[in-house]
């Protein structure tokens, strides 16, 4: 049980890690695409409650802006 529970906790923190970087690389829709399949596939594996912390955490990231400069690069890169 004690080794499920550190397994689960590296697994969202890998999700987050996941989200962090496609907020960084990627431009919004593609952003958000991402994030809602790290989702999907994060809910068979996670505590519902880690599940609903990973959620609360993909949609500030969602709401975040990133810099217009950045989204031009990103959008450059295509």
């Amino acid at each position: 049980m004690q080794g499920e529970i550190v397994m689960s906790e590296q697994i969202l923190q890998t999700c987050k890690e996941l989200i962090d970087d496609a907020k960084t690389g990627c431009a919004d829709l593609v952003f958000k695409e991402v994030s809602l399949e790290i989702l999907s596939r994060a809910s068979h594996v996670l505590t519902e409650t880690q599940f609903k912390h990973l959620v609360a955490y993909a949609s500030e990231k969602m709401q975040e802006r990133i810099p217009f400069e950045l989204q031009q690069k990103l959008m450059a890169h295509r």
